[in-house]
């Protein structure tokens, strides 16, 4: 059991650092003096890019619920523990993505077309 664990483990390990170099590159632009304090946050974010990814196979091979029984008379069904903890994980992730997307450098290709419009409008 436990080298099945462990072989798991290292799996995961492999998939997680594959996911930190892809958003690794992904923030490259954040700011040398923001770089240390972000880290972390990508770090947390291929974490649970990973485990959301893994949750998604669990659930789509065991379902949304599961058949439960409290005491002789007492069943019923209800959501399986990796559908709460997938939604809470993927509320998380979303929060950490926005975070670093919004310590990215603005680039002028990000302008909505505002400026170009004021811009126009010095022509009349």
């Amino acid at each position: 059991m436990e080298k099945v664990i462990n072989i798991k483990n290292i799996e995961k390990n492999k998939k997680i650092k594959k996911e930190l170099s892809k958003l690794n590159k992904i923030f490259k632009d954040i700011p040398e003096d923001k770089k240390n304090v972000v880290k972390g946050l990508i770090e947390n974010a291929a974490f649970m890019g990973v485990t959301l990814k893994d949750l998604q196979d669990l659930i789509n091979s065991k379902g949304y619920t599961e058949e439960y029984q409290n005491g002789e008379h007492q069943k019923g069904t209800k959501k399986c523990p990796e559908v709460e903890i997938y939604n809470t994980m993927i509320k998380n992730y979303t929060n950490v993505i926005k975070q670093l997307m919004e310590l990215l450098p603005k680039k002028p290709d990000d302008d909505d077309g505002f400026m170009a419009f004021v811009m126009s409008k010095n022509d009349i």
